[in-house]
């Protein structure tokens, strides 16, 4: 259900099939702490770049750098996350994956470097608005940094799967990955565990637990 499921396929094919990070470039995975962002971050990590999280609270930012291992992590919920993030990549950014779209796609396209990918994963920041946003208001800054853009649905790569779960397999036997999860016990919380993908109250892969 979680890291070797369609969730860690999902961040597998994000960031060897998108993003392709190279040692020391820097990598900015937003929703950082969720299902996917959590293992997307710790792929590229693997990778050897230098990955920065973005994730609302200091419980989850703590979380990113000190049980996940990222180098640096954005606390959107702070009055100052922008400026977080630029002290966070003040080489620019060479690799996004985008779970969030919204300002903070805005703040991370206009920081991209030359010949930057950007893997477009979801943009949960406005699922629950009734008109669509307008498009990325920085969004003249892909021409001029000759950017790389692709949007994907995991299911068009299903066949990755087993390739993707031996990586991902050997990389939490290794201690180099740990799955995030959160478990709500019983049936009837169904409708609050909907609710906590949209608030912000949990980490990594969320599901709920049935009886018998």
């Amino acid at each position: 259900m979680g890291a070797l499921g369609t969730t860690g396929l999902t961040a597998w094919v994000g960031i060897r099939d998108i993003g392709k990070p190279q040692p020391g470039e820097t990598v900015v995975v937003s929703f950082a702490a969720g299902a996917v962002g959590s293992v997307a971050g710790q792929l590229a990590k693997a990778d050897g770049a230098r990955v920065v999280g973005i994730a609302g609270g200091p419980d989850k930012c703590r979380l990113l750098t000190e049980e996940l291992g990222l180098d640096a992590a954005v606390d959107y919920r702070a009055d100052d996350w922008l400026a977080q993030l630029r002290a966070a990549t003040r080489d620019g950014i060479d690799v996004d994956f985008e779970n969030v779209g919204g300002v903070i796609m805005d703040a991370v396209f206009a920081r991209l470097n030359i010949r930057a990918r950007v893997a477009l994963c979801g943009l949960i920041s406005g699922y629950n608005e009734a008109d669509p946003r307008p498009g990325p208001r920085v969004f003249g800054n892909l021409l001029i940094q000759r950017a790389r853009v692709e949007g994907f649905i995991v299911l068009d790569h299903l066949g990755r799967a087993p390739e993707a779960v031996r990586e991902i397999s050997d990389l939490i036997a290794a201690g180099k990955l740990t799955p995030l999860e959160t478990v709500v016990e019983g049936f009837e919380q169904l409708p609050t565990a909907i609710n906590m993908l949209f608030d912000g109250k949990h980490v990594g892969k969320l599901m709920v637990k049935t009886s018998g």
